[in-house]
């Protein structure tokens, strides 16, 4: 009788107290357990985009330093980043082992709008977030028709819209000559710039291939349009060989921009020449480390001893080691609110609700949140112009 009283007062209270645990109990898929979550990535560590992949390095980087103090709840990161050349076939071939073999929670990081364009139909159709993408391409923020895939790049239409409202500000009647990659990124860009102008105002397009060589003849060619303002929306190594071509043929432009994608000193505007570029305009919404401005500044110096410790041979100068370690805070900040519930649903929640957060290395005045509605994590663009040394503000930032 007394075992019958006992197993009933225990049955009874598991019965009760279950209800309660539920509450508290702990949900994993694929790629999170009590010890580690996995977060995957593709990036081009070799091949003509390899400039960008600091950034897949820093992210690492900045997982193992969090690993180092216990993790995220107890939980280590574990990063998987493969190299796909920035070639859309290979992207999709690292992606499917990401998923398949590797079983990764998330994918997150992963660079380039051909690329991603290979795989975000995949990933939706999976159901596994595909977070802060850099790229800027609109199609990778629509919660409705793709809800698994959000952008970290702000959309390429507004910072073509930025442009093009800088324009008219300061050169009303401008003409002008636009360069874009014949691709998505480009078009998207155009498409935001065209949107801005007023009728006519645009006189002569040019497009390349990623694949082209050089840009020079498509340079000559804007040129002889009689345009005074260059618009350039292209990768690294066309913008820079864009930049000299416009100082070697004795184009006068009175004003010239060039996409953030490719507002780099050391990749972009020394390969240019300093003199060549001198007064280019572009966009930011970040620190650059390597510039005196911020030689006194907490979060700089924080963030130049971490990659003294943990990647002492990049260049803090080279702002994808900014982004990746900005980058990289933003995932742990998801992670860290998903608390227990380590599922794709969950982590996809997180990252399509965050309020207002400051991350050390954004430019003052410039935060992150995003909605279930809005995925455009950035509020702001800050204008920057190169004076032959270093970009510098133009203004205050620009809101949409």
């Amino acid at each position: 009788m007394k075992w019958m009283n006992k197993a009933i007062v225990a049955l009874a209270c598991a019965g009760a107290c279950g209800v309660g645990n539920l509450a508290w109990a702990k949900k994993y898929d694929a790629g999170a357990s009590d010890t580690e979550v996995k977060i995957g990535n593709t990036m081009p560590y070799s091949g003509s985009a390899s400039s960008f992949s600091a950034a897949g390095k820093v992210i690492g980087a900045y997982f193992q330093k969090v690993n180092e103090t216990g993790g995220v709840n107890g939980r280590k990161l574990v990063w998987l980043s493969y190299d796909d050349q920035y070639s859309p076939p290979m992207t999709v071939e690292q992606t499917r082992k990401l998923v398949e073999k590797d079983q990764v929670l998330a994918i997150m990081g992963s660079l380039g709008t051909a690329t991603n364009s290979a795989v975000y139909r995949y990933l939706n159709q999976k159901k596994v977030p595909q977070l802060f993408l850099l790229t800027g391409a609109p199609k990778f923020s629509d919660p409705k028709a793709y809800p698994y895939t959000t952008p970290f790049t702000p959309s390429f239409e507004f910072e073509g819209r930025v442009f093009a409202n800088k324009i008219k500000s300061s050169n009303p009647n401008a003409k002008v000559a636009v360069l874009y990659q014949n691709d998505d990124m480009g078009k998207a860009y155009l498409e935001g710039l065209k949107s801005g102008l007023g009728s006519g105002q645009i006189v002569a397009e040019a497009s390349y291939e990623s694949s082209d060589p050089t840009v020079d003849s498509q340079i000559v060619k804007l040129k002889s349009s009689g345009a005074d303002v260059f618009v350039s929306f292209s990768m690294p190594r066309a913008a820079a060989q864009a930049i000299k071509k416009v100082k070697d043929i004795n184009w006068n432009v009175a004003e010239q921009y060039v996409a953030s994608s490719s507002a780099y000193v050391k990749t972009v505007m020394e390969p240019a020449g300093p003199e060549a570029a001198k007064g280019v305009m572009s966009t930011i919404y970040f620190k650059d480390a390597s510039d005196p401005r911020w030689a006194n500044d907490a979060a700089t110096h924080e963030f130049k001893t971490f990659m003294k410790k943990y990647l002492p041979s990049e260049d803090v100068s080279n702002s994808q080691t900014v982004l990746g370690y900005t980058m990289a805070q933003v995932m742990v900040h998801v992670v860290t609110a998903a608390g227990d519930e380590l599922t794709r649903e969950n982590i996809l929640k997180q990252a399509t609700s965050i309020r207002s957060l400051s991350l050390p290395m954004l430019l003052p005045g410039i935060t992150m949140q995003t909605t279930a509605a809005n995925y455009q994590l950035f509020d702001a663009f800050q204008l920057i112009q190169f004076d032959g040394k270093q970009f510098g503000p133009v203004g205050a930032p620009v809101r949409p």
